[in-house]
This record gives C-alpha cells, sequence and structure tokens, in this order.
C-alpha cells in the first residue's frame, strides 16, 4: 500500500491519498479520472510517496497525514524532493 501526495505544480495545490497501485492511480489523476479536485485543480504531479507493507498501517498515516497543515505536509515534500520535481517515471514497481 502507498500514502502519496499529489500537486498541482511548486508549492501548488495539494492531493493527498491511499493506494494498493500508486502507478494506476498516479495515471488516473494525470489522466483526469483520479478525483473531481484532482481534475478540478490541475493535481497531476507525483511528489512523495511513502510504502507500507500492510493496509491499516497505510490508511492510519493517510488519515492522520489529512489532519496535518499545510506547513507540514509541504516540510515533509520538501525533506525528500525538495525541488518538487514529478516522481511518476520513478514509480512503475508497484
Amino acid at each position: 500500500m502507498w500514502v502519496y501526495i499529489m500537486a498541482s505544480g511548486w508549492n501548488g495545490t495539494l492531493y493527498l491519498g491511499v493506494t494498493n497501485s500508486l502507478s494506476r492511480r498516479v495515471t488516473e489523476h494525470r489522466e483526469g479520472r483520479g478525483s473531481q479536485f484532482a481534475r478540478q485543480y490541475g493535481v497531476s504531479h507525483l511528489v512523495y510517496a511513502e510504502h507500507f507493507e500492510r493496509a491499516d498501517e497505510a490508511i492510519a498515516q493517510e488519515k492522520r497525514m489529512k489532519k496535518w497543515h499545510r506547513e507540514r505536509k509541504v516540510a515533509l515534500i520538501e525533506a525528500g524532493n525538495p525541488t518538487w520535481r514529478d516522481l511518476y517515471d520513478t514509480i512503475h514497481l508497484d
């Protein structure tokens, strides 16, 4: 399972989700099929992803992260991806 953050661009609108297939889910977002929110705000760049062995752990982490203020999410993104590059080409491994 994966917890992921998509963005509309550097320091842009964020979308946080959980999925069992990161490559499939990101492809859906990029093609405008991921969610109405993501489509409406142009959220199509994968900027953060964290893998979990167990679904319950991933879901719990997603719920925790959704309660975080934006600043904390941005700090998490920038700790591993300071330029907010799109990680899409690195995820075809699930």
